[in-house]
């Protein structure tokens, strides 16, 4: 009764802000995303009888707090489909990439622990159920499970808010170069307060249309179109962030020096845009001929890391890498 899950943050190209349900993590409105490999969040979960209490352990340290409850609220509702419900369990979980910075380490965190709950629990659930559990810790895990590019609907209910893949002839072509700047942030409370800021309907208004244009690029490989569109709305979430009531700014002075450089590159005639989530660390969706070139470049930046990462699959077992 033990099994070990491997999961891959998502990049969001289209991102959700704000939740209608903040209990069940029902966003405003649709958003997608794509996964990033060799980063990775490793899950080892058994059931254990003979322990007292559930013990949850996530870089050698226990868990305790908010974070905890969101990882309870997941293995809890895998538990609820099992005859498992009052079992403790051990659960120990690993990244290989910084967390807590803007590269989506809740989205593979929470998709790892479902993946990995379910399977030490013989739950016999397929990847679609398994967002829609992943989601109840993190709205960008149920991408995570989905793997590749993903979207995941608004929904009204467990049913109807479930990620699914979306393919694209862009997979093998992308590269994402990350530019990994260590300001350390939070994100739950920009997306409480989202729906406060004299910006966020003009974001609505506007993102139907951004994730139109981005399925259709998707499906047709417009590389082009869809990380112009991804750029942009970084900067649409980043104006709704930084105008609601705390006035949220997550940037830092090396993202800002990343984003010049990044447009330099592309008026010199390299694929090149900038993204970022809720974080100061950058990523630049580039090509496979042209990421070392832009590599290089940012290693020149007062930045702290950069990698370049592929299109990662969807989260799933993976015995070999257990962690007890």
């Amino acid at each position: 009764m033990k099994a070990t899950a491997v999961a891959h943050p998502i990049q969001g190209l289209v991102k959700y802000h704000g939740m209608r349900d903040h209990e069940r993590r029902f966003p405003y409105h649709d958003s997608i995303s794509v996964c990033t490999a060799p980063s990775r969040t490793v899950t080892t979960v058994a059931f254990d009888p003979d322990l007292d209490a559930d013990q949850l352990v996530v870089e050698g340290s226990q868990l305790e707090g908010s974070d905890a409850d969101r990882v309870c609220k997941v293995i809890d509702a895998v538990r609820d489909q099992t005859d498992l419900a009052e079992t403790p369990i051990r659960f120990e979980s690993e990244s290989n990439f910084p967390t807590n910075v803007g590269l989506g380490s809740s989205s593979s965190g929470m998709a790892a622990a479902a993946v990995a709950t379910a399977g030490a629990a013989d739950a016999g659930l397929d990847l679609a159920e398994l967002s829609g559990i992943a989601r109840l810790g993190s709205a960008s895990a149920a991408r995570s499970v989905t793997g590749g590019f993903s979207v995941l609907p608004g929904g009204d209910d467990d049913v109807t808010c479930r990620s699914y893949r979306l393919e694209s002839p862009l997979e093998d072509e992308l590269r994402i170069v990350a530019a990994v700047v260590e300001a350390y942030k939070e994100t739950g409370d920009a997306h409480r307060e989202a729906p406060l800021s004299h910006m966020f309907d003009a974001r609505l208004a506007h993102v139907h249309d951004q994730l139109a244009a981005v399925r259709r690029g998707l499906r047709a490989g417009d590389f082009e179109l869809v990380f112009e569109r991804a750029e942009a709305d970084s900067l649409s979430l980043a104006a709704t962030t930084m105008t609601g009531p705390d006035g949220w700014i997550y940037w830092q002075p090396a993202t800002l020096s990343i984003f010049e450089r990044v447009r330099e590159l592309r008026d010199s005639g390299i694929p090149a845009y900038f993204s970022t989530d809720t974080g100061a660390t950058v990523y630049v969706n580039t090509t496979e001929a042209a990421s070392e070139t832009v590599a290089d470049e940012l290693r020149e930046l007062p930045v702290d890391d950069v990698q370049i990462w592929e299109v990662g699959p969807p989260a799933h077992l993976d015995d070999d890498r257990e962690l007890f």
